[in-house]
């Protein structure tokens, strides 16, 4: 056997071998207080995923400084910040207060570019419900014209909003990947981008399937379990067909735990090996 072909197949096996292995993992994160980053680095989480309110955007840039001061003190890595528009900024309805939630948004995505932030989650459940007895379909135009007006500030700041569906207890607005993908599509801007939120894609018994589907959107991923918002592993959730899904589109984004802790010291380490031993079984 000549040296091109020694090579040549040598390169096959190594590749044979990595598609197989399942060696590859995403990056992991909990949701929680930027102060909580060297128990989570410790522990193997290579992300925190903090709160907008975090970002300040109500406070002057001299006190939100302090809060710089944290993240180069700790040498924190912040993935995103979560609940980007507060409910007393509705987007929606007659009485919707979009001027004033521009301002608040272009204040956080500018300090979210300030600490190097790459993405801000926008779920924002109370913010986007559709009044009673207001149309769905300007309701849904409403929200587009607000996205249109963030997406290039969004691209000014180096950010990425992913718009995060949520289940229906908790808003009447783009409840599955679809609609959230239709959305974007609507938007039509890189830095306006989707997340996938494993626990709100079970409530809504939304299939591993639509992440394939629309997984040319997705930036960013959620995880708890579905009956109470536990930590992974606490039941017994199978993650595995999501997972799979999320490795079939090639995912390289982080994916985060924003759960209901019970005893979080104790918990984000089994969480986390749960989290990697479902995914290494693929």
């Amino acid at each position: 056997m000549n040296s091109l072909c020694y090579n040549i197949l040598l390169i096959c096996l190594i590749l044979g071998m990595t598609s197989f292995s399942g060696s590859y993992q995403p990056d992991y994160a909990v949701c929680t207080s930027v102060s909580n980053y060297p128990l989570l680095k410790a522990t193997g989480y290579e992300y925190v995923e903090s709160n907008v309110a975090y970002l300040m955007p109500d406070k002057s840039d001299a006190e939100f400084q302090e809060h710089l001061d944290e993240i180069k003190e700790l040498k924190a890595n912040i993935i995103s910040c979560t609940s980007f528009i507060p409910g007393s900024l509705p987007l929606i309805g007659p009485e919707a207060k979009q001027d004033e939630a521009l301002v608040w948004a272009d204040a956080a995505l500018r300090r979210a570019g300030m600490a190097k932030i790459p993405y801000i989650v926008f779920g924002s459940g109370k913010a986007r419900n559709v009044p009673e007895n207001f149309s769905k379909e300007l309701a849904t135009e409403q929200f587009i014209s607000f996205c249109k007006q963030i997406a290039p500030l969004a691209q000014k700041y180096k950010v990425t909003v992913v718009i995060e569906p949520l289940n229906k207890a908790e808003t009447n607005l783009i409840n599955s990947l679809g609609e959230g993908a239709r959305i974007i599509e609507a938007v039509d801007h890189p830095n306006v981008q989707l997340l996938c939120d494993i626990y709100h894609m079970t409530r809504e018994d939304e299939p591993p399937s639509e992440i394939v589907k629309y997984g040319k959107y997705i930036r960013h991923c959620h995880i708890a379990e579905r009956e109470e918002r536990t930590s992974p592993g606490t039941k017994g959730d199978d993650f595995r067909p999501y997972f799979k899904a999320l490795k079939q589109i090639g995912y390289k984004g982080c994916v985060s735990i924003e759960c209901r802790w019970k005893d979080f010291d104790k918990e984000i380490q089994p969480a986390l090996s749960y989290m990697r031993q479902q995914f290494q079984s693929l």
